[in-house]
């Protein structure tokens, strides 16, 4: 549950984005006080100068002053991890999955595959996520190239040095699991969303997840093949039960921080109902 709080200290919203040649790289960002500003521009500038081998020619630090009254606080969601053998079976472990959330066996089998083709025009990466139907299918983001971007959410500094060592200890610890799961909390309290899809696009990084609000974020140590580029998210939605409007301001716009976490389950092999 989501609740408004109040805080003495101001919080600013800190956002990185790195591109080369017009071309996005890498982006991050983070919620703190002003005085850890210099300290969060410092360490996502520098995490977007090894983004790569040949490094970005832009990097772009944004920082905004929030309004702490309108800042909400909620508990992280649930984590499970399912190992698999490859990236096909990735994939039928995120058809149950997303299933079992609400979401049409067609619909999921058709998002699984825009992702593994490329969801923007002409088969690139989308810069933001999809917005889907659960049952029909329809693609409802008003930008199929940009997509929607969820911003303006992160940990409290005593919720990130508990959970840290926790994710470290199952060997969840790579930055990426603790930026997704973030970024799966705030989709999951956002109005009138059923189940979210989504793996990476960078070549190296296969895994991906499956998060629902009944159960939560569902990682699948597979979704690709190494060396794959494509990749990206899909929201999918109940349609009646939104404005589309309203989900967007919330996703892009609406400040989460997240002060406690869930339970962690120890990663184990996917079984299926007749093994």
């Amino acid at each position: 549950m989501l609740i408004s709080s109040p805080m003495e200290t101001s919080l600013y919203s800190v956002r990185m984005r790195a591109s080369r040649s017009g071309q996005h790289l890498s982006g991050a960002e983070r919620i703190v006080a002003g005085t850890a500003i210099s300290a969060a521009t410092a360490a996502l500038t520098e995490r977007a100068m090894g983004c790569c081998d040949v490094g970005p020619d832009e990097i772009h630090c944004r920082v905004e002053r929030l309004d702490s009254t309108s800042v909400r606080y909620a508990q992280l969601p649930d984590v499970s991890t399912y190992l698999v053998d490859d990236w096909r079976q990735g994939h039928q472990v995120a058809s149950v999955l997303l299933n079992r959330a609400g979401v049409h066996s067609e619909i999921a089998e058709k998002a699984l595959q825009l992702l593994a083709d490329g969801a923007g025009p002409g088969g690139a990466a989308m810069r933001g996520a999809i917005i889907m139907d659960s049952s029909t299918g329809e693609r409802l983001e008003a930008d199929q190239s940009r997509g929607v971007r969820v911003s303006r959410m992160d940990l409290t500094p005593e919720c990130r040095s508990g959970l840290g060592p926790a994710l470290e200890s199952l060997n969840l610890g790579h930055h990426r699991v603790l930026e997704a799961l973030v970024l799966a909390g705030k989709v999951l309290s956002a109005p009138g969303i059923v189940a979210e899809l989504c793996w990476s696009d960078a070549p190296e990084y296969i895994a991906g997840y499956v998060a629902a609000p009944q159960v939560g974020y569902q990682r699948i140590s597979a979704l690709k093949s190494a060396g794959d580029s494509h990749g990206g998210r899909v929201f999918f939605v109940r349609r009646e039960l939104l404005l589309l409007e309203e989900l967007v301001d919330y996703l892009e716009n609406q400040a989460v921080l997240f002060d406690s976490s869930g339970n962690i389950s120890a990663p184990g092999k996917w079984v299926t109902a007749d093994e």
